[in-house]
């Protein structure tokens, strides 16, 4: 049996704090609406423990289990739950305008790594001097990054200037699974079979001529 002050969630045995009867449940059956102390002394004789599920009903309902073993049970899930959930990061990748054609690669190559990973990036553009005053030419080198991971990634939006920079964020794309193929082979066999059978018609009617 559970100690009282264990729980973080529910209240248990003597630490229920509520006032009249309630709506007690077993593991599959419902044992009907009992004063407290009744449904305590119920859980208490079974060697298990009495928990308030739902303080708010009317009237409460607490259920008879193990709560050890539905702590332990419910923390399991949790844990296999959180296994299997993928974590999306935040990568940044910065150009500037007169980046050279092997570091632009270099940097594309990174991000497509980043996406291929279910990583957003965000790409940032970085002006100097009077390079402020050619946008488009910013621009149009976030275009050409977008096109390069066009396999791998979306942009969210179109690139957004802020101050002397022009970002750009990548999203990953999902990909779908591959349907399987149909079985050729089969095709095949039954090809030969039809070209078998007409061999052999093709003869019948020979010896028939």
């Amino acid at each position: 049996m559970a100690n009282n002050n264990s729980s973080k969630d529910y209240q248990i045995n003597d630490a229920i704090r509520v006032s009249g009867s309630v709506r007690v449940i077993g593991e599959n059956e419902q044992l009907g609406i009992m004063s407290l102390s009744s449904a305590k002394n119920l859980a208490y004789s079974s060697g298990l423990d009495l928990v308030l599920m739902s303080p708010n009903a009317n009237p409460p309902v607490c259920k008879i289990m193990d709560y050890g073993k539905f702590c332990y049970e419910r923390d399991k899930k949790e844990k296999e739950a959180k296994k299997h959930q993928q974590v999306t990061e935040i990568k940044e990748v910065q150009l500037s305008c007169k980046i050279d054609n092997h570091d632009f690669e270099t940097k594309a190559n990174r991000a497509v790594k980043f996406l291929s990973e279910g990583n957003k990036v965000r790409v940032v553009l970085r002006f100097k001097g009077r390079e402020l005053a050619h946008q488009k030419l910013g621009r149009d080198l976030l275009d050409r990054f977008e096109e390069f991971c066009r396999e791998y990634g979306a942009a969210e939006k179109r690139a957004v200037l802020d101050g002397r920079r022009m970002i750009l964020q990548i999203n990953p794309i999902k990909k779908k699974p591959e349907k399987s193929e149909k079985k050729q082979p089969e095709a095949k066999a039954s090809e030969a079979g039809d070209l078998t059978e007409g061999a052999a018609a093709g003869e019948k009617t020979e010896a028939a001529e």
